[in-house]
């Protein structure tokens, strides 16, 4: 079992964009973030801590301006925590072992795919392309990708 950890080198080296969304729970602006429009088989991990949280297999365009996905892929490195800033009440996304921020959830996602819509920042994630899962040690996730055409 991998150890997931908040490792202090991955952080000295997040870009000033990085470092503001998952350190000081930030946002990107919409329709930036350069994991919108990624559409290749894949994991998305923590920037931080590395800790698997979404597949290209859940992510569908939801039009927010963010990538969104339907559910973790593995629930237990996703916390949700209430969140009352801004005048309003959200639910808060955050890496478990990296205590990373990555954005929110709401309740308008696909009905038919359980009706969550996570809505996160690309400026936290890490994409790892199928080929590469199993060499950066996440291939036990690949069964939840789809197959490359």
């Amino acid at each position: 079992m991998t150890n997931y950890t908040k490792d202090p080198q991955a952080i000295a080296a997040l870009s000033q964009e990085e470092f503001y969304v998952t350190q000081n729970s930030g946002t990107e602006r919409p329709g930036t973030g350069k994991l919108l429009h990624n559409k290749e088989p894949g994991i998305y991990v923590d920037i931080v801590s590395g800790e698997p949280l979404f597949a290209s297999s859940d992510k569908y365009e939801s039009g927010c301006g963010w990538p969104s996905f339907t559910k973790p892929i593995e629930p237990a490195h996703v916390q949700e925590l209430e969140d009352r800033t801004l005048g309003m009440i959200r639910t808060e996304v955050r890496s478990t072992h990296g205590d990373s921020h990555l954005g929110h959830v709401f309740p308008d996602g696909p009905m038919d795919r359980g009706g969550l819509r996570y809505c996160i920042n690309s400026a936290s994630l890490r994409f790892v392309h199928r080929n590469d899962m199993e060499a950066e040690g996440y291939g036990d996730y690949i069964n939840q990708v789809e197959d490359i055409a």
